[in-house]
């Protein structure tokens, strides 16, 4: 066995276990660490194939940015996880079927008649100067631009359609204009009055002043 292969069986025995426990963690929190351990060890994967680009993209955004938000969401609100796992066991016959269905497409799929070593073999080594990034940027302006076009014309739609959604008015909400909120002057919220001062004279206490005996 070859260092690379020994580092590859590492990192795929830790992702492994860190799927599993994303879904098997009884803590929403520690399932949702657990998915950060899987999402850097993925990462070494892609370094492992020479793709240092998508290595710290998966870190950077899905890591630092994806999972961060997860976990305040998690953290903040209050799930009753008694009740979240109220009926559990009726879907299992379900649930292992199709987990045993996609274990054998992924057998089929991802097989040796497909994905073994004799069809597609170990990537061939770059040079000092090649750029991941600038190849990848090549392949997906060339091969794959009108997929990709398509791809962020999808994603502008759901990013309107989540804000439409966002935006809709309710009677039970509260509604602020930002543009009504930036024409209004001091004179419109503010009235100063000016009282005259007025002195109030002292309550003198009983005995004060007068000469003791």
């Amino acid at each position: 066995m070859t260092y690379t292969t020994a580092i590859f069986y590492f990192f795929a025995a830790i992702l492994v276990f860190a799927g599993l426990r994303v879904i098997t963690a009884r803590n929403p929190v520690h399932a949702a660490l657990y998915l950060v351990l899987a999402f850097f060890t993925a990462a070494g994967l892609w370094m492992l194939l020479e793709a240092e680009f998508l290595a710290i993209t998966l870190v950077l955004v899905y890591v630092g940015a994806v999972m961060v938000l997860f976990l305040f969401v998690v953290m903040m609100l209050d799930i009753n996880l008694e009740k979240l796992r109220e009926g559990f066991w009726d879907y299992l016959p379900l649930a292992g079927f199709v987990a045993v269905l996609l274990v054998i497409e992924m057998a089929l799929i991802l097989g040796s008649r497909h994905f073994g070593l004799e069809v597609m073999g170990a990537p061939a080594p770059h040079a000092a100067d090649y750029s991941n990034t600038k190849e990848l940027g090549r392949v997906l302006y060339t091969e794959y631009v009108y997929a990709f076009e398509l791809a962020a014309v999808i994603l502008l739609v759901a990013i309107v359609a989540a804000i439409a959604l966002t935006l809709r008015r309710r009677k039970d909400s509260k509604y602020i204009d930002p543009a009504e909120q930036v024409k209004v002057r001091r004179n419109d919220r503010l009235r100063i009055v000016r009282m005259e001062a007025v002195k109030t004279q002292a309550t003198q206490k009983p005995g004060a002043g007068e000469g003791g005996a």
